[in-house]
């Protein structure tokens, strides 16, 4: 192996200087290109397994578009790794299923906290730590999505590591405790599910770095199941513009505390 392969990250293989400080996390490699067009000079970078990586510049500053994949265990190494070459802030931009009736789908979901009922995070912490975003990384994605004007849904949201499981709980084995589980959540008044961002909080936390989350709902099952309006929408654009603007706001921020 030579000097070049050993500096580089073993999954998202990028070395020193290839990535920035700043990092926009969605799952789909398939939307990396489309969110890297919001910055300016966007180049790709890099790619392998679930790994697209591009950069581009928000006010001057190198921001990095890495796709995780699905699930926690391949974001919390995305963060890892983005981590090791110097990344500090973090904002996830994905997409969501909504649990509690008022949530619509087209609407942008700002977590501030994740059910840990996945796997990845408790390897990091005991499960009485709370999952828990940064809080100004939550502020600015508050206050982006309100400058651009979106319907904007704050609260705690689930994260599971299996997506049959939550659709087609009856057929598993242990349907009674996802069942169960799931009335507790919609009591709870639980926003929405989705797979990453109790593992990425956590790390997050492990590592001393900022990290955030905002969702694009697609449907409600709830809605569906009580008879309610429901469409199923996937222009993820609302999401991203509020991620990207977040982004910006605190790029501004920590060139104003510099």
């Amino acid at each position: 192996m030579d000097e070049q392969s050993r500096s580089l990250q073993f999954h998202i293989q990028c070395g020193p200087g290839q990535v920035g400080k700043y990092c926009i996390l969605p799952g789909d490699p398939g939307r990396c290109k489309f969110i890297a067009e919001y910055l300016e000079e966007a180049e790709f970078v890099q790619s392998n397994r679930e790994y697209t990586i591009y950069n581009g510049l928000l006010l001057g500053e190198r921001v990095s578009v890495v796709s995780t994949g699905i699930g926690g265990p391949s974001a919390a190494i995305a963060m890892e790794e983005l981590c090791n070459l110097g990344a500090h802030t973090f904002i996830r931009v994905g997409t969501c299923g909504g649990i509690k009736l008022e949530v619509e789908s087209g609407d942008v979901v700002v977590a501030t906290g994740a059910v840990r009922m996945e796997g990845t995070s408790r390897e990091y912490a005991p499960l009485e730590y709370p999952a828990v975003p940064d809080f100004t990384v939550t502020q600015a994605l508050v206050q982006a999505a309100g400058q651009l004007g979106k319907v904007c849904r704050t609260g705690v949201v689930q994260c599971k590591d299996s997506f049959y499981g939550q659709h087609s709980p009856g057929r598993m084995p242990v349907a009674r405790e996802l069942e169960e589980k799931w009335e507790a959540w919609k009591r709870l008044g639980v926003l929405a599910s989705e797979m990453e961002s109790a593992a990425l909080f956590t790390v997050a936390a492990a590592r001393g770095v900022r990290c955030g989350s905002v969702f694009h709902v697609i449907w409600n099952q709830e809605r569906e199941k009580a008879g309610l309006d429901q469409k199923e929408s996937h222009d993820t654009s609302s999401a991203i513009q509020v991620g990207v603007e977040a982004l910006r706001l605190l790029i501004q921020q920590d060139k104003e505390n510099a």
